[in-house]
């Protein structure tokens, strides 16, 4: 019972100084991990060890996945590729159903470009076509954000689900598959929250000169734009299918060369070169240091080194020997899943990022796993999932997404809840009955 009152202490140290203190999730995690070593009483040399193998061994395994992730969706962004696409979707759903176009807009949008600029790139599309087709703004709005929260949390290459499965070692081919398959359905019930719901919020659009839907530059091609998503995710997928231990691809050179090219890492360093032929016009400037390249690493650098300090505080929890203590506390594998999801929700709610609640969460299930009946490849993907789901709610006032909704909008903080909060609790709940679904067809 004790090492559960630390883990909870530990906790609480760490979200009071990232919310009250405002002080950097990367350093709140890593000093939190090493204040709970010394507070459980492990050895120095354990402390040591426990900091070395956590931060490397995570990074060694996804630290690339998440920079070459941040680049993709850096370069679509400033090319006007994610713009593009944006265009196509709401051109194939057709201007009568904008409320469904902005919703799969910012879900395709969100799986490569961050969730604020997602919303900040498309709201000026939303704006004009809510306006023009006399919907009501507040539901076309909400639609698009939740559209981008569904894939944020639960799809792969965007850098939250890609950390929380390189700490769990869970298979990105298959988390990409299901969460996709997640995602879609738990906007369902969101799409008529929107159409019912939302549509009663007066909004009206604020129009101002910034608001620009073109560009002096040229944009790329449609096909070229959707290469670097398409690409990879397909070639990871079948990386996946090629592993099972049944060889559907048979034991041959064209299986051992999926194998390769579907390597995460291979597949996304892919996509990032494929991201490289959207400028207009390949230069120095765009891959030096100041260019699109170095702001993609600025971007990507915080994530990693969160992703990390999460790393050493799963270490430095399984090597106290907390799984000892849960052995025989919860023996049902599916119900389980409930653990990690309850944690990620609390942690979503109490500190606004998603990325630092499935990062913890991530590595505080790490020596949790085989006491919980959740140390199967399957169950390793839907703990990520169920991880996802919970971070993606509540979105409130503590998350900058929730700001940069309401502001760009002109929504006030009222609206905001009764809108965009109560859309993410909606969509974090179905996503976990999808996922507990899943889990009972699958094992």
């Amino acid at each position: 019972m004790f090492i559960f009152i630390l883990i909870l202490l530990a906790l609480a140290i760490i979200i009071v100084a990232i919310i009250k203190f405002e002080i950097h999730p990367f350093l709140a995690l890593f000093c939190g991990a090493i204040l709970y070593g010394l507070m459980s009483g492990m050895p120095a040399e354990l402390i040591i060890s426990s900091i070395t193998e956590g931060f490397g061994g995570v990074l060694g395994r996804i630290g690339l996945l998440i920079l070459f992730g941040v680049v993709i969706g850096a370069f679509l962004e400033k090319s006007g590729g994610a713009f593009v696409i944006a265009q196509k979707v709401l051109s194939w759903v057709g201007k009568k159903s904008v409320m469904l176009g902005m919703m799969i807009t910012g879900y395709i949008s969100s799986i490569p470009v961050f969730g604020d600029s997602a919303f900040i790139m498309l709201n000026p599309i939303n704006k004009s076509l809510s306006f023009k087709g006399k919907l009501p703004y507040a539901a076309t709005t909400v639609a698009l954000t939740l559209g981008i929260t569904a894939t944020h949390s639960l799809v792969p290459p965007t850098p939250g689900p890609i950390a929380a499965a390189g700490i769990l070692d869970a298979d990105l081919g298959q988390i990409i598959l299901f969460g996709l398959i997640t995602s879609a359905l738990g906007l369902v019930p969101c799409y008529f929250f929107c159409k019912y719901w939302v549509s009663k919020i007066h909004l009206v659009p604020v129009f101002a000169e910034i608001d620009k839907l073109g560009k002096t530059t040229k944009n790329p091609s449609l096909g070229k734009s959707f290469m670097p998503i398409i690409i990879p995710l397909s070639l990871i997928i079948l990386s996946s299918i090629a592993a099972y231990p049944t060889q559907p691809f048979g034991d041959n050179l064209f299986t051992s060369l999926i194998l390769f090219i579907g390597n995460p890492i291979i597949a996304l360093l892919l996509g990032a070169f494929l991201a490289f032929s959207l400028p207009e016009k390949l230069d120095k400037k765009v891959l030096s240091s100041s260019g699109w390249f170095g702001e993609a690493l600025l971007i990507g650098a915080p994530v990693i080194l969160i992703t990390g300090a999460g790393g050493v505080f799963g270490k430095m929890l399984q090597n106290s020997g907390i799984a000892d203590q849960i052995s025989g506390l919860m023996s049902s594998g599916n119900l389980s899943l409930f653990l990690p999801f309850a944690m990620a929700f609390a942690l979503k709610s109490a500190q606004g990022s998603s990325t630092v609640a499935l990062v913890t969460t991530a590595s505080i299930m790490v020596p949790l796993m085989p006491a919980l009946g959740l140390d199967t490849e399957i169950m390793r993907v839907l703990t990520v999932l169920a991880t996802g789901a919970g971070a993606i709610a509540v979105s409130h006032a503590n998350d900058s997404f929730f700001w940069a909704m309401t502001q760009l909008s002109g929504m006030n903080i009222k609206q905001g809840y009764q809108s965009h909060s109560l859309g993410t609790v909606i969509l974090s709940f179905t996503a976990m009955g999808i996922i507990m679904l899943l889990a009972s067809v699958l094992t």
